[in-house]
């Protein structure tokens, strides 16, 4: 398999600047350290390059005195931090090399936002620029795979998923047991750390819900119900997984109609292979029921790809009435709505009557495994 050149790379790499700091955030294991070590590779300028997991790294950068972070970079003007998440006051220390620094340009990778913004103050505001690394994209794909073998792989994918060691895998067994340690390691390493999480049962039975209610609004106080603890808990439990990369939410779009839904939100998983590893099932889509379910969700997560990758400012929703007529996705960009369906097994559908009327001018799609390359700008 040849290497997979990230589509983030060109971009990433103009905004490295001096006076600034470059952040790319992800989850683990979707490419960040080899993106940054592409990213060097590229700069050739003297550099000094920590790891955030390593404790002498914690001690190295422990004094938040300018005089001694110019004496730990040297000559260096670049600094280069992998998991940059896991400093304690990594936000205020990386401030204060800019504000006393001349010229240092840095570049941290993050597995998390917890600890680079934290909810007390964002140190970094207009110093930063922030890109998410997702797992591989349909467009990276296409630079090592042959059209005629797509069609199957995307099958594939939509049971794997589409992080980049999964390429060189050669069997179910080894892709299975892969994604069930990506699982363990999100739970483990991120929240339960970070939060101190006691009972990780609730986060993966309520990651189980989720799975199991895909393209549906979900109620928190219901999700409250069935794993015993409160509204507010299982909001936060949710914004948690949103925070380390596992999780992404959607809210209902409204403008007109009183009989539109907006109070509620969907979630969808940003990797399918974790989404199976959830309920614990790898069966291919001949053998399933959820097949349109698993097409919305990586279509929609590949959708964000595309949306990060070309900077594309957009306003994303579902649209929904109370009499059972909705649209899986909505984005509102460029002064216009554009709605999209996801079907695996496409029919004849007609646009809503409600969506049509109430906003005549909105471009209206079906996406369907026939023509989903427009949508995903391939």
């Amino acid at each position: 398999m040849s290497f997979i050149h990230r589509e983030l790379r060109e971009v990433a790499k103009r905004k490295l600047l001096p006076g600034k700091v470059l952040v790319v955030c992800g989850a683990r294991r979707v490419g960040k350290t080899v993106l940054v070590k592409e990213l060097i590779r590229e700069l050739k300028s003297p550099y000094l390059y920590l790891n955030g997991e390593d404790i002498h790294t914690h001690d190295l950068l422990a004094k938040q005195s300018a005089a001694h972070y110019r004496k730990v970079l040297g000559r260096n003007k670049l600094l280069v931090i992998d998991e940059a998440q896991k400093i304690p006051e990594i936000g205020l220390k990386l401030k204060l090399m800019l504000e006393e620094i001349a010229d240092i340009r840095i570049l941290i990778s993050a597995s998390s936002v917890l600890d680079i913004n934290p909810p007390t103050g964002e140190p970094l505001t207009g110093r930063e620029f922030s890109f998410m690394l997702y797992p591989l994209s349909e467009k990276e794909y296409q630079q090592v795979e042959h059209p005629l073998e797509t069609p199957d792989k995307l099958r594939e994918r939509l049971v794997y998923g589409n992080y980049p060691e999964l390429v060189r895998m050669k069997t179910d067994a080894e892709k299975q047991e892969y994604l069930n340690e990506r699982l363990s390691a999100y739970l483990l390493n991120d929240i339960l750390v970070y939060e101190n999480i006691k009972n990780a049962g609730k986060i993966f039975n309520l990651l189980r819900l989720i799975a199991f209610q895909i393209g549906e609004q979900v109620s928190y106080h219901e999700l409250g119900k069935q794993l015993g603890i409160s509204k507010n808990t299982v909001e936060r439990y949710l914004e948690l997984l949103a925070q380390v990369f596992i999780l992404h939410k959607v809210e209902g779009f409204s403008r007109n109609l009183k009989k539109e839904i907006t109070k509620s939100a969907r979630w969808y998983f940003l990797d399918n292979g974790i989404l199976n590893a959830v309920i614990s099932n790898f069966n291919a889509l001949e053998a399933r029921n959820d097949a349109g379910q698993l097409w919305e969700n990586y279509m929609i997560a590949e959708r964000l790809k595309v949306q990060e990758y070309k900077k594309m400012r957009s306003n994303n929703h579902f649209w929904k009435t109370y009499d059972q007529q909705e649209i899986d996705w909505v984005e509102e960009r460029e002064g216009k709505l554009f709605g999209y369906d996801f079907k695996w097994s496409p029919k004849k559908f007609k646009t809503p009557p409600q969506w049509a009327k109430a906003y005549p001018e909105a471009y209206f799609e079906v996406v369907h495994p026939d023509n989903y390359f427009d949508f995903l700008d391939l």
